[in-house]
């Protein structure tokens, strides 16, 4: 592991001892997986190469990565080699060569990079019944966002080196706490609200009711410019009077959904925003370097 510039990391080693404590699995997103060696070679490596007085015996060995080859759903492909293997399938053996140290934290960077989104979101979910199969601290690094709220129990998120914010999946993105997490989790719509203090508020894009008349004095008009179905729900592109864009979801079933098309005018009520101003984030901020 590379040298910190500052602070520290600390593991269980109270618990563990400091040799269990240094005991870490690695995934990399480009799998760094040894392709002169099979596929059965690879998950053992950690094992072959621990010092004689802790390595486990060969049969031992061949137990271990026979158990780990129907863990991650590849028996009978032991004596494949890398080059063999689908996208998936390496990322799964990498995986697996980082359990068979029997790992008390799990460090995977950005596993998913490299393949196609329905592989991402298969294996996603098969990270994640591993991890709690396996009950194995894991830090997942990802510039996924749905990939993080899907898989994490606890998200950090980071700007530039800084902690903007830790919470739950559900309060990083209901909750934010600063307008870079309100910005980086999920989309939104960022509009500046004309007050002697800089201030802004963000709306996601759901949280618009649309009318095709004014339910009150508050409501917005707009006019749609594009309209996009995506599964479930339709995005709709539109500019109100005061020349501002702003993307609006709705439920695909909804009984507006026909009558929506480009040049049409609308009204928009907004359900819930967030407005943070100039003076919250720069105390947040200096919070998190204290």
């Amino acid at each position: 592991m590379e040298a910190a510039d500052a602070g520290y990391i600390q593991t269980d080693i109270a618990e563990h001892g400091r040799e269990e404590a240094l005991r870490i699995g690695f995934v990399f997103q480009n799998y760094a997986l040894f392709r002169h060696m099979t596929v059965a070679d690879n998950i053992a490596f950690g094992l072959t190469v621990r010092p004689r007085r802790n390595r486990p015996s060969r049969s031992e060995i061949k137990e271990r990565v026979a158990n780990l080859l129907h863990f991650i759903q590849l028996e009978g492909l032991g004596d494949r080699y890398p080059s063999q293997l689908s996208g998936g399938q390496r990322q799964r053996v990498a995986l697996a060569r980082a359990l068979a140290i029997e790992p008390n934290l799990l460090l995977l960077d950005e596993p998913f990079g490299a393949l196609d989104a329905k592989v991402r979101h298969e294996l996603r979910r098969w990270v994640r019944r591993v991890h709690d199969e396996l009950k194995i601290t894991t830090v997942f690094v990802t510039h996924d966002q749905e990939e993080a709220l899907e898989i994490a129990d606890r998200v950090v998120v980071m700007n530039q080196g800084q902690i903007e914010q830790i919470g739950s999946p559900t309060e990083v993105y209901h909750e934010p706490t600063t307008p870079f997490v309100c910005e980086f989790i999920g989309k939104t719509n960022r509009l500046d609200v004309p007050t002697h203090s800089e201030r802004t508020k963000f709306i996601r894009p759901h949280e618009f009711d649309v009318q095709l008349r004014p339910s009150s004095t508050a409501s917005e008009a707009a006019v749609i410019q594009k309209v996009q179905t995506a599964g479930p729900f339709i995005t709709i592109e539109v500019v109100t009077k005061k020349d501002v864009p702003l993307e609006v979801h709705i439920a695909a079933d909804s009984r507006l959904a026909h009558e929506l098309v480009p040049g049409k005018a609308v009204w928009l009520d907004m359900q819930k925003a967030k407005v943070f101003g100039e003076e919250q984030s720069e105390a947040r901020q200096a919070s998190v370097y204290a």
